[in-house]
């Protein structure tokens, strides 16, 4: 999943900086929504409710 987080960042800076801001707009979208997930697994991992196998 992190993989895919840095893959969204770069569309989104190559989009930003070509000067396309709906397609940057919704990469950060994806990636705001992935960081999201990735904390809130990895906070129940540390709780210790989930176990990631």
């Amino acid at each position: 999943m992190l993989k895919w987080i840095l893959i969204l960042l770069i569309v989104a800076a190559v989009a930003g900086l070509l000067g396309m801001n709906s397609i940057a707009g919704a990469a950060m979208t994806g990636v705001k929504l992935l960081i999201a997930i990735v904390l809130v697994l990895f906070l129940l991992a540390v709780l210790g409710i989930v176990v990631i196998a």
